[in-house]
């Protein structure tokens, strides 16, 4: 299978430049240089993955993630000229990034990154026996058809926070640790990246946990990690 990969950057140097690192490991590439064509392209090409310029002309990046999230549930690999603080990753999160990255970023972990998104955006390897659905009477996940229904009301997540979910579903009541969750779900490239868990994790809560700050579900092990935690049967 040959994956497309649509990148959305208004600089033609750096544009150039991850597309040639692209089309070196044998990906078809689509490039847009604003806001406006990287949304027609988008629908255009239905592509496996997006890399998408925070600082674009015309219209915020953050916008047209919103956009293509409104769309899709395809990978988006959110990119910035600045230091990517825990605020930004947290308000690209709430429109449906799955990923940052600061540019100019080294060929190899560029590649890294995109390889592991693709990866992410698969469902998680079933060759073990595993559950496959959770339900109670205020939360349902599906995990083939990768639908999550919260009070009956579907909720969208991005491949990254699906994979966190269905990570914590097939290991209910076992403690993951940080190191575990960023090997399983982020890949081994991300191993340094202690404050991802932390970060994806209070955002799924605020996307299915009935009181994000006092969770029924993803409970802390102080120091350790987290674990997923059967509900009690709710009344109506």
């Amino acid at each position: 299978m040959v994956y497309r990969i649509l990148i959305i950057e208004n600089d033609p140097d750096v544009a150039r430049s991850l597309q040639l690192e692209l089309k070196l490991n044998n990906y078809e590439v689509i490039l847009a240089d604003e806001s406006s064509k990287g949304i027609q392209r988008f629908q255009e090409s239905a592509p496996n993955l997006v890399v998408l310029d925070l600082s674009l002309p015309n219209r915020d990046g953050l916008i047209v993630c919103q956009r293509i999230r409104e769309l899709s549930d395809v990978p988006i690999l959110m990119m910035t000229a600045q230091e990517v603080t825990e605020h930004e990753i947290a308000e690209g999160l709430n429109v449906g990034a799955d990923e940052f990255m600061r540019k100019p970023l080294p060929a190899i972990e560029f590649q890294a990154r995109v390889r592991a998104l693709l990866r992410r955006s698969r469902l998680i390897d079933l060759a073990k026996p595993q559950p496959l659905r959770y339900e109670d009477d205020y939360l349902e996940v599906d995990l083939t058809s990768r639908r999550v229904l919260k009070h009956g009301e579907e909720v969208r997540l991005t491949p990254t926070e699906f994979k966190l979910l269905a990570t914590f579903i097939r290991h209910p009541g076992v403690v993951l640790t940080f190191q575990h969750l960023l090997e399983q779900v982020w890949g081994f490239e991300y191993t340094t990246e202690h404050h991802y868990p932390r970060i994806y994790v209070s955002h799924l809560r605020r996307k299915i946990e009935p009181d994000p700050k006092h969770p029924t579900y993803i409970q802390n092990e102080y120091g350790v990690g987290y674990r997923f935690v059967d509900a009690e049967p709710r009344p109506d």
